[in-house]
C-alpha cells in the first residue's frame, strides 16, 4: 500500500530535486521577468531619457552657440565692411598731393608776408642806419605813406591795381577760411582768380568811375553826398557785382547759360547784401577821403565785401563740381 502510495505520488508529483530547482529558478526569474523586468525597465527607461534629453539640450545649445557665433562673425564681417564703406583706405597719392598743396600754401603765405613787412621796414634802409627800433618803427608808417602818396602821383593806375589785387586775393582767403577750409588748405587757383578781377578790372576801373562820380555831382551842397551814395549803390554797385561773377564765371570756364543763370539768382542778394555795409561805409568816402585816396579807404572795407561777393559767386559752382564728383 505504501509502495503504490509512493509510486502515485512519483509520477504525479515532480521529483523534490527538480521541484526545488524550477521553483527556485521560479523564484529566480519570475520576478525578474515580471516585477523586475518592470522596475529595471522603467529605471533604464528613466535613466535613458534623461541621458537623451541633455543630449537633445546640448546639441541645441551647441547649435545655439554655432548659429550666435556665425551671426557674431556676420555681424563682424558687415560692420567691417560698413566700417570700410564709412571710411574709405585713404590713397598715399591723394595725401602727399594734399601734403604738398600744404606746403605751396604755406610757402606762399610766409613769402608773401615776408615780402610785405620787409618792404614797409625797409622804406628808410638808404638813411636809418643808427637809428634805434623805436625811431624806426615810429618813422615807418609815415615814409610808407610818402611812398604811396608818390607811387600815386606817378602811376596812378597801376598803384590802384596792385592795392585792389592784394585785397581781393586777401578777400578771398578770408571767404576760404569763412567757410570752413583750413588756414593752409586753401584753392590757390580760386584765389588767383579773384586777385585777378581785383588787379585787372577793380582798380582800373574804380579810378575812372570816382573821377566820373566828382564830375557828374560837382556841388557842395549838403545833398551831394547822400546822392553820391544812392548813385553808388544803385548803378555802380550792380554793374561791378555783375562784372565780377560773370569775370569769375568765365574764368572757371563755365557756359554762358549757366553763367547768366546764376547771376539772375544771385543779383538781388548780393545787391541787398551791399545796402547793409556800403552806404555807412561811403558817407566817409564821399564826405571825408579825397579823390585820389578814395579806393585806398575803399579797398580797406572791401576785405569785408570780397568775403560775401566771393562766398557768393562760388558757392554754387563749387556745390556743382562735388556733385559733378
Amino acid at each position: 500500500m505504501m509502495s503504490a502510495l509512493s509510486t502515485v505520488s512519483a509520477n504525479l508529483l515532480p521529483s523534490p530535486v527538480k521541484s526545488s530547482t524550477s521553483d527556485a529558478q521560479k523564484h529566480r526569474t519570475f520576478p525578474f521577468n515580471s516585477a523586475q523586468s518592470t522596475d529595471r525597465g522603467t529605471s533604464l527607461t528613466s535613466l535613458k531619457l534623461p541621458k537623451t534629453s541633455s543630449l537633445r539640450r546640448i546639441k541645441s545649445v551647441a547649435e545655439e552657440r554655432e548659429v550666435g557665433s556665425a551671426e557674431f562673425v556676420g555681424g563682424g564681417e558687415e560692420k567691417a565692411h560698413g566700417e570700410a564703406k564709412s571710411e574709405p583706405a585713404k590713397n598715399p597719392i591723394v595725401s602727399i598731393l594734399s601734403d604738398r598743396d600744404r606746403f605751396l600754401n604755406a610757402a606762399i603765405v610766409l613769402g608773401a608776408g615776408t615780402l610785405a613787412i620787409t618792404k614797409l621796414l625797409t622804406i628808410d634802409h638808404d638813411y636809418w642806419k643808427g637809428w634805434t627800433l623805436y625811431e624806426v618803427l615810429r618813422y615807418a608808417p609815415e615814409h610808407n605813406w610818402i611812398a604811396y602818396e608818390e607811387a600815386l602821383k606817378a602811376n596812378p593806375v597801376l598803384a590802384k591795381m596792385v592795392i585792389s589785387g592784394i585785397v581781393y586775393s586777401l578777400g578771398d582767403w578770408i571767404a576760404q577760411c569763412y567757410e570752413g577750409k583750413p588756414l593752409l588748405d586753401f584753392d590757390r587757383t580760386r584765389m588767383f582768380r579773384s586777385g585777378l578781377v581785383g588787379f585787372l578790372l577793380h582798380g582800373s576801373l574804380s579810378h575812372y568811375y570816382y573821377q566820373f562820380c566828382e564830375a557828374l555831382f560837382p556841388f557842395n551842397t549838403w545833398w551831394v553826398v547822400p546822392a553820391k551814395v544812392a548813385f553808388d549803390q544803385t548803378i555802380w554797385a550792380s554793374l561791378w557785382n555783375s562784372i565780377y561773377y560773370l569775370v569769375l564765371g568765365f574764368l572757371r570756364f563755365e557756359s554762358p547759360g549757366t553763367i547768366f543763370s546764376e547771376l539772375q539768382s544771385t543779383y538781388w542778394p548780393m545787391l541787398t547784401a551791399g545796402w547793409k555795409l556800403w552806404p555807412f561805409a561811403h558817407l566817409i568816402t564821399y564826405g571825408v577821403i579825397p579823390v585820389e585816396q578814395r579806393l585806398l579807404w575803399v579797398d580797406c572795407v572791401e576785405l569785408v565785401w570780397v568775403t560775401i561777393l566771393s562766398t557768393y559767386s562760388n558757392e554754387k559752382s563749387e556745390a556743382r563740381v562735388s556733385e559733378d564728383s
